[in-house]
């Protein structure tokens, strides 16, 4: 009987820190953003950083072999605001972007934000040209460095991911 009572009693320990344990896990996930909440800060980050309003424009990251193309368009061709509101943010972007500037995209996104580490060190190595688009404006990033065309790819997925609804590939 004794020997019941002691198992007994170690199973209920065990248990308890079973429940412990999984229940301290649950609280660390907590703390790790769903998609959802992590796009939902993305954005409030962002309307301090992009002038234009994020629910009327769009984001489009379409990698090549050579790098990628970004575009932002207003969601309303007519939308002026918009899109003046977006090639003037895009211009002073790839300013800052070819002098290895991506300050921007780390106060949106975070500084470990993928591919991120790399673009800041490219040294000219990446040819980062602005181009009107209709719609708004379009940036063009072209490498012939595998490693930073990799990085640039790992850029805009995160930036395809953390923007959600505003963005496509």
């Amino acid at each position: 009987m004794q020997n019941h009572n002691a198992r007994r009693a170690l199973l209920l320990v065990a248990v308890t820190a079973a429940v412990a344990l999984g229940s301290g896990c649950a609280d660390d996930s907590s703390t790790t953003p769903t998609p959802a909440s992590r796009q939902s800060e993305v954005a409030e980050r962002g309307a301090s950083v992009m002038p234009f309003d994020l629910d009327r424009t769009t984001h489009q990251f379409s990698k090549t072999d050579t790098g990628g193309v970004q575009t932002v368009v207003a969601d309303d061709l007519r939308d002026i605001t918009q899109i003046t509101l977006i090639r003037q943010h895009l211009t002073a972007e790839v300013e800052r972007f070819r002098r290895g500037d991506f300050t921007d995209p780390a106060r949106i996104h975070g500084g470990d934000m993928p591919g991120l580490e790399a673009l800041r060190a490219h040294d000219g190595r990446i040819t980062i040209d602005y181009q009107v688009d209709p719609g708004g404006g379009r940036v063009t990033y072209t490498t012939s460095d595998a490693a930073l065309r990799d990085a640039l790819h790992h850029w805009f997925d995160a930036q395809v991911s953390d923007h959600g609804q505003h963005a496509t590939r």
